[in-house]
Parts: structure tokens; sequence; C-alpha cells
């Protein structure tokens, strides 16, 4: 995995985040992320994040336990154990449906549960660098990718003059890993 190194600023407010934002992707910067203690409405637009597809791998996972529901009791009713209750036919749709649409949905939540945890990278025992302490309480922090093409300081100059109250560089592992809280990593002894 990649160890980078990030200039990092901490905002106070999210009305001085989000010109801060507009001003280092104008400016050129490789922005790696905004962490924010909420949920801020409009923040992935100004990041210019595109709409997710989560929604369609929730359909398809809905496609899917219906089709598993269908599938199975037609082979189990048809071909499996066949039999007839009430002059009914093997193959009797109406009689199905509370069980294909429990499925779908069961399939659906699930996937869509998983798949979120997946692309957001928190899953159990995922361990992800923390920028700072109170990025998840009450601070708005940025990380700017550095690197060979910019200095330390113009990055850390550029930051403060877009109104960050605390500023750092860092060097980080840039993707998720498993492991242990309780160790410190190679890295940060380097």
């Amino acid at each position: 995995m990649a160890i980078k190194k990030f200039a990092v600023a901490c905002f106070d407010d999210e009305e001085v985040l989000f010109p801060a934002v507009k001003k280092v992707r104008n400016s050129g910067y490789k922005l790696h992320d905004v962490y924010t203690p909420f949920p801020v409405h409009g923040l992935d637009q100004a990041l210019g994040h595109k709409e997710t597809d989560l929604h369609v791998a929730g359909f398809i996972y809905g496609l899917t336990g219906t089709a598993t529901a269908l599938g199975f009791m037609g082979w189990i009713f048809s071909y499996d154990w066949p039999m007839v209750f009430g002059g009914k036919p093997h193959f009797s749709l109406p009689a199905f449906i509370p069980i294909v649409f429990e499925l779908t949905v069961l399939f659906a939540a699930v996937g869509m549960v998983l798949t979120f945890c997946y692309l957001n990278q928190i899953m159990p025992g995922v361990k992800k660098h923390l920028f700072h302490p109170r990025q998840t309480d009450d601070l708005f922090v940025m990380a700017i990718e550095l690197n060979e093409h910019v200095t330390e300081m113009e990055v850390i100059d550029f930051l403060k003059s877009t109104g960050a109250v605390e500023t750092n560089v860092q060097v980080a592992e840039t993707e998720w890993w498993y492991g242990r809280w309780d160790r410190e990593e190679e890295y940060q002894k380097a």
C-alpha cells in the first residue's frame, strides 16, 4: 500500500469549509478527502463526487432474491417434491408471491448494507488513518495529497489563507487495512 504525505487543514465552521473546498479545487491541488462530524448537504457536489450507484446494486440484489425464490420454489414443487394441493398446479405463482417478496427485500437490504460497508470501508477490523482526533466530534478536516510539484509550506500557507484554524503535514496510508489500533504503525516511526 502507498504511504503518502498529506497537508491537513481543520475548519471549525461549514460556512468556511465550502469556500475553502472550492478554492482548493480551483487551485489544482489534489484533494484527498474532507471529513465532517455530521453529513453536510451539498459537500459531495462541491468535492466533485458523482451520484452513487448503490440503488443500481440494490435493484440487482433484489432481482437475485426474486430469482432465487422463484427458482427454489419452482424446483421444489415441480421436480423435487411435486404435490397436488387441492387441484392447484405444481407451480402456483400466486401462492409464491409472499415468499418471493420477502426474499427480494431480504437480498436487497443485506446486499446494500454489505456493499455500503465495503465502499465506505467501515467493516469490522478495518483500520484507516485518522487525520485528526476531533474530526468525528466538532471539526471539519480537509486532507490534500502532497506531491513533488508543490512544497509543504506553500500548501500550508494556502490553507491558512482559506480560513483553516489548524494545519499540519502528516504521513499516512492511503488505503484501508486490517490491523490493531493498539500498535503503532511502521510508517509513523520513520
